[in-house]
């Protein structure tokens, strides 16, 4: 007698059993933590802050020296810029505005006031500015205290006399809180899911579990930016992927549930096989977007790797809510859910038929299925190539905020490079230093200021000889800067306690997001200040804030290409012991990497561009990484959604077309509907205020879009059409190797 041996049951089987069984307990462990976390979020506050620094960078080296020799110049400003018609020389106007510094130079975190009379008078004397100098960087002082300043100094606005604040601190007080586009989006995202499903139960259950994971994620990383720097621009982000994510993989695993109800199951069957299947591949796919933020930390930038690690844990909170939240209330609904969906079968059966027809029509013309698709994502991938990295100012900003205006009185009085001064720093104390490290030529870096090739291989005009006083060389220096085309002036020298630091201003004549002051930041690094550092042997460091965005951008650039090969190579990988094939992940690279380029290609066109009358600018150097990270990994989830099907029915029939014409017929509904999701979703940030999140809402909308329709719908079946069973083909050395990481139980 022969005994049939018992199937184990998976981890996620187990699982899957433990919620249902326990669905009281497990909503109730859910709706404590969610508590417990956003308790403890609101009790301890946020802290979160800005990193921009980048070791070995020359702005950063800069921004060092000063903060060691000089911590009066070392940190951030703001500008009280002041308009009278009648001229701000006037007695009346200069006592108001003495009056108003005074209050100001009383106020927290006001380390000195600079009177704007008699210097800092526009040429027709009707615009003044005062420099109000910090004791903390811009991104530091917190936003009450520049409120309070911004307060202190528009309360001598009137009609006679126009005061406005300007300067990063000001801007970043001034940032509006979210909260329309996140409800648009869940709105937009509530219709598509009745629309699917037919019944606003159902509905509902993506939009709850997105609620608690993202609501979760929320208080975990307020509560981690007490001990991590976590970047103020986090939250939103995290909203915007955390919707998107955590509705998609509900939808997954709920719309598998459905079939299997339809074909007979009963509902705790049901609940196990969905999280059997569909649960395995929210798993892997998560552990891929997870893997591609992750990835972000290689650049080395300390905002980014705050937001990468924050995202990271969104998307491990949002799987983990789909893996155990949502199959106890399948348990708790399931009834309710069964009903509503007998009464839709008729509906689901001709969608099936309609995408079997689909694929059907893809087999009979795989060659241009492939072909014209390719060609216009290439096309719209085109304006990536002209790409400028860059970060958006104040004068990107709504004219409603005394920050934009200030930027355009300044820009409007004394030209728009006042905006965006450089600061180039003179040091005599490191005198001799390049002969100390045995380096020779006059711009070599010293080995404990990191490493040049992450600021672009630019290096700081160091001395190779000779000797000047800090005021001599410094006034060297100043002449060499103010000679130079592309610079509208540049201040007398400004000599550090100690003498042997001083400070030198240079205004450019373009605007700071200009490629001309990117151009002109180079020729003074690498033309101009270094035959002058090696005359009067000084170093002769060129940072300030301008110069600061100018490193930043340059290092991501450099950067990005390892980022793209460790990401896209670790994503294959993983492809390539699910689906135990060769020709899957390197098929999976390619398409994912058209849909992020012409993703990519239309946010250049709309906002460097300035198409749709979108105030020109460049691209914000953290979207593109941030992008890619994001919709690869997106990407990645629809590709191991429909291929696990395919494979289902190809390690069942060993028909690669059917296999094709099945996986399209079961998942094709539920991918467009998710990418519908995603669309809105991320679309509705178009509606935020924030360029930077307006890049990521249009590049992310567009990636996802593309994504749906053009590579899953079209592209991907087209090309398993052309490679057939090939398309499962692995060499048997190699899978003898390679560990079994199994989409379906068997």
């Amino acid at each position: 007698m022969s005994l049939t041996p018992i199937r184990r049951r998976s981890v996620f089987e187990r699982l899957a059993g433990w919620s249902d069984r326990h669905r009281w307990t497990a909503l109730l462990l859910w709706v404590l933590v969610l508590i417990g976390v956003t308790a403890g979020a609101r009790l301890a506050g946020s802290d979160f802050r800005n990193d921009f620094t980048l070791p070995g960078a020359e702005s950063q080296q800069a921004q060092d020296l000063l903060t060691e020799r000089a911590p009066v110049r070392a940190g951030g400003t703001l500008e009280i810029v002041v308009r009278d018609s009648g001229g701000v020389d006037r007695q009346p106007t200069r006592a108001t505005v003495d009056a108003l510094l005074a209050e100001v130079r009383g106020l927290p975190h006001v380390a000195e006031v600079t009177s704007p009379f008699p210097g800092s008078v526009s040429p027709d004397g009707t615009i003044a500015h005062a420099t109000v100098a910090l004791d903390v960087p811009a991104e530091a002082i917190p936003a009450d205290d520049t409120r309070r300043i911004i307060d202190t100094a528009r309360a001598h606005d009137s009609p006679a006399l126009t005061v406005e604040v300007g300067g990063d601190a000001a801007r970043a007080a001034e940032e509006a809180e979210g909260g329309a586009a996140e409800g648009a989006g869940l709105l937009a995202a509530l219709v598509v899911l009745v629309l699917l499903f037919g019944s606003l139960l159902a509905a509902s259950l993506p939009i709850i579990i997105a609620v608690f994971a993202v609501g979760t994620a929320i208080g975990l990383v307020t509560l981690a930016s007490h001990v991590a720097t976590v970047a103020d621009f986090t939250t939103p982000l995290l909203i915007l992927v955390g919707l998107g994510v955590g509705i998609d993989y509900a939808l997954l695993v709920l719309s598998r549930f459905r079939g299997e109800l339809a074909a007979g199951a009963d509902r705790a069957t049901a609940v196990r096989t969905a999280l059997d299947t569909a649960g395995r591949t929210v798993f892997f796919a998560g552990t891929t977007v997870i893997i591609a933020l992750l990835g972000l930390v290689l650049l080395g930038l300390g905002a980014l790797q705050g937001v990468a690690v924050a995202l990271a844990v969104t998307v491990l909170v949002t799987m983990l809510a789909a893996l155990v939240l949502l199959p106890a209330l399948l348990g708790l609904f399931g009834a309710r859910l069964e009903r509503a969906m007998h009464r839709r079968r008729k509906g689901a059966r001709e969608e099936g038929r309609l995408w079997r027809r689909w694929s059907d029509a893809v087999a009979r013309r795989p060659w241009p299925a492939v072909l014209l698709p390719l060609v216009a994502l290439a096309g719209m991938s085109a304006p990536v190539v002209g790409m400028r990295l860059g970060f958006a100012d104040a004068g990107n900003d709504a004219a409603s905020k005394t920050s934009t205006r200030a930027y355009e009185l300044l820009a409007q009085g004394f030209g728009p490079g006042v905006n965006g001064p450089l600061v180039v720093v003179v040091d005599t104390g490191r005198r001799g230093q390049a002969k100390a490290t045995g380096s020779e030529g006059p711009a070599e870096s010293t080995g404990s200021e990191g490493p040049a090739e992450s600021t672009g291989d630019r290096r700081p005009a160091r001395s190779t000889g000779g000797s000047a006083s800090a005021e001599a060389a410094a006034g060297a220096v100043q002449r060499a800067v103010a000679a130079t085309p592309g610079v509208a002036a540049a201040t007398a020298p400004i000599l550090a306690p100690g003498g042997d630091v001083a400070t030198v201003i240079a205004f450019p004549k373009s605007a700071p997001q200009d490629e001309a002051t990117a151009e002109l930041v180079a020729t003074l690094r690498d033309d101009v200040l270094v035959p002058v550092a090696r005359e009067n042997d000084v170093t002769v460091l060129v940072g300030g804030p301008t110069a600061a965005v100018i490193d930043v951008s340059a290092a991501i650039a450099d950067r990005l290409p390892l980022f793209v090969a460790v990401v896209v190579g670790l994503s294959a990988l993983l492809l390539l012991v699910l689906f135990r094939s060769l020709l899957i992940p390197v098929k999976a690279a390619v398409l994912n990497l058209l849909s992020v380029g012409a993703a990519m290609g239309v946010v250049t066109w709309v906002f460097q561009h300035g198409a749709f009358g979108v105030p020109p600018g460049p691209i914000e150097a953290y979207v593109p990484v941030m992008i890619f990270a994001i919709v690869f990994g997106l990407s990645m989830d629809y590709e191991v959604f429909l291929l696990a099907r395919m494979h289902e029915e190809w390690e069942r029939t060993r028909d690669p077309a059917g296999a094709i014409r099945e996986g399209l017929a079961t998942t094709g509904r539920v991918v467009t509907a998710a990418a519908a999701i995603m669309v809105v979703v991320f679309g509705a940030f178009l509606l935020s205020p924030d360029r930077m999140l307006q890049q990521f809402g249009l590049g992310l909308a567009v990636a996802v879009l593309i994504d749906a329709l053009v590579i899953r719908c079209l592209l991907l079946p087209a090309v398993m059409h052309l490679f057939g069973a090939r398309a499962w083909w692995l060499p048997a050395g190699l899978a003898r190797r390679l560990p079994r990481l199994a989409l379906e139980h068997a």
